[in-house]
């Protein structure tokens, strides 16, 4: 129980980070438009993560689990891990700092984030690797899973719920060229972070 409480946790930390476009439009958002519009923006993403995580968890009840999925998890997830990184290194970022509108938009705000998150193939992929890892982990328990998997979703909205209202009350303060070093800094550090998945499978397989 105790195990899948830190992987929800460290699943809900990844996951708030990972998403290259989905977690800089939010900054954007909360700094152009207001923490509201940003917030919905994060609810619609969490709508999206939970869909997606159902279909994956429905999908995986029909595969017998067997220990070499293990070796498939940990290659495929660190080069897809590795591709994110990279693309965090290389993507441009550009924030408008003009007067916000009045009115908000909340809803399709939520719509907004709900369609950037459920669009993106690399989320599903994500989360069919998360739930590969966590199947590993946890003996493929279903009640655990979906504990770790909530705490998954409440350590993801917490975090972006923080970065929308610290993105919106201090707006002033973040600039173009502070967002575009987190973007280069967290590229590094997923890129580090699948080097270690890459080769702590291949010494534990080859």
């Amino acid at each position: 129980m105790f195990e899948a409480i830190l992987l929800g946790i460290g699943a809900g930390l990844i996951s708030s980070f990972l998403t290259g476009p989905v977690f800089f439009a939010m900054i954007k958002t909360s700094i152009e438009k207001g923490f509201k519009a940003g917030f919905s923006l994060a609810i619609g993403v969490i709508v999206s993560d939970v869909i997606l995580i159902a279909i994956v968890l429905f999908g995986t009840q029909f595969f017998e689990y067997k220990a070499e999925f293990d070796k498939y998890v940990g290659i495929i997830g660190g080069v897809f891990l590795l591709a994110v990184g990279i693309y965090y290194l290389v993507s441009k970022l550009t924030v408008n700092y003009k007067n916000r509108l009045e009115k908000i938009n909340k809803r399709g705000y939520l719509i907004k984030g709900f369609l950037m998150c459920i669009l993106t193939p690399s989320t599903l992929m994500f989360w069919i690797i998360v739930s590969g890892i966590i199947s590993v982990k946890l003996n493929n328990k279903l009640d655990e899973k979906l504990l770790c998997l909530f705490i998954a979703m409440a350590t993801q909205l917490s975090i972006d719920g923080g970065k929308c209202y610290f993105s919106s009350k201090l707006r002033y303060k973040i600039k173009e060229g502070a967002l575009k070093k987190l973007n280069k800094i967290a590229g590094v550090i997923i890129i580090l972070f699948a080097i270690w998945l890459i080769v702590k499978t291949y010494l534990k397989f080859y």
